[in-house]
């Protein structure tokens, strides 16, 4: 019986603490701006990302990392121990081509390499959320069985709620409709969005003015996870004091027994926009 290593990607927006300490392989998207082309994470830094950003006068685009970019990884886990279960979790498909990618190449690979791709039907941290937790399962020496049930259970627990600044991003890359974008500039309404059954955004409630956003979202929490015991991921697109301050009020009302803050990456961030804020929750094992 192999160990069991996990592999996600960038847009898991992972802190590189964890990624070290975990044994995690992350596997870049890619960012463009104009004729520049950089490895999320790898060559452009959340930092660094934002600065463009703001200087650019283009929305960037992304792209998805090739099949063979995972078959490499894939490839490198199993020459280091042959026996390897690889657990490969990954960027909702209704948001990008990454997870049929990865599917691309574990099946070129057929039984050489033990590899099961899952599709996360999430986006940032909570993909991370995710991916962290079987990690901390698989590092205490479970089996793939006993982290795929582990899987399962997350996908089925772990909730995310986001709130963005300006509609603008989200509009510009076909997330919602122009008319929409508008109409919320205009009223300062702030949506709070989450991700579907299926992987897709879509808004949860629509208030007017952040503070009402954050107190609504700390009312569904309230009603989804009560005083069970819980993993906390707060991630951020250039706003590190609002997430503090979000994370302490989680702190405040929750019983929070692990609480990861990490930013936002430039791939996600091109579809969000700085001044995002997503708050991810699910139950830890007992």
């Amino acid at each position: 019986m192999g160990t069991v290593k996990i592999v996600t990607d960038s847009t898991a927006d992972i802190p590189k603490s964890l990624v070290e300490e975990l044994g995690l392989t992350v596997v870049p998207l890619k960012v463009h701006f104009g004729e520049e082309t950089f490895e999320d994470g790898v060559t452009l830094t959340p930092t660094g990302f934002y600065e463009k950003l703001k200087a650019s006068a283009q929305i960037p685009t992304t792209s998805q990392p090739t099949p063979h970019q995972f078959e490499t990884e894939y490839r490198r886990l199993a020459e280091e121990d042959p026996d390897v279960d690889i657990i490969s979790i990954h960027l909702s498909s209704k948001l990008s081509g990454t997870f049929q990618s990865a599917y691309i190449a574990s099946q070129t690979l057929g039984d050489d390499v033990s590899v099961t791709v899952v599709d996360s039907r999430r986006a940032s941290y909570a993909i991370g959320i995710v991916v962290v937790e079987v990690a901390q399962l698989a590092k205490s020496g479970a089996a793939k069985e006993e982290c795929m049930k582990r899987v399962n259970q997350l996908l089925n627990d772990a909730t995310v709620f986001f709130m963005v600044d300006t509609l603008e991003y989200l509009e510009k890359n076909g997330r919602i409709g122009k008319a929409s974008a508008v109409l919320g500039s205009l009223l300062k309404i702030k949506p709070i969005l989450s991700l579907n059954e299926a992987g897709e955004v879509f808004p949860f409630e629509k208030v007017r003015g952040q503070k009402k956003a954050v107190s609504r979202i700390l009312q569904e929490f309230e009603k989804r996870f009560g005083q069970d015991p819980v993993h906390v991921g707060i991630s951020h697109a250039d706003t590190p004091t609002e997430a503090e301050q979000f994370m302490e009020k989680m702190k405040e009302q929750f019983q929070v027994e692990q609480a990861v803050m990490t930013e936002i990456g430039p791939v996600i961030g091109t579809h969000v926009g700085p001044g995002t804020i997503s708050v991810s929750v699910t139950r830890v094992q007992q």
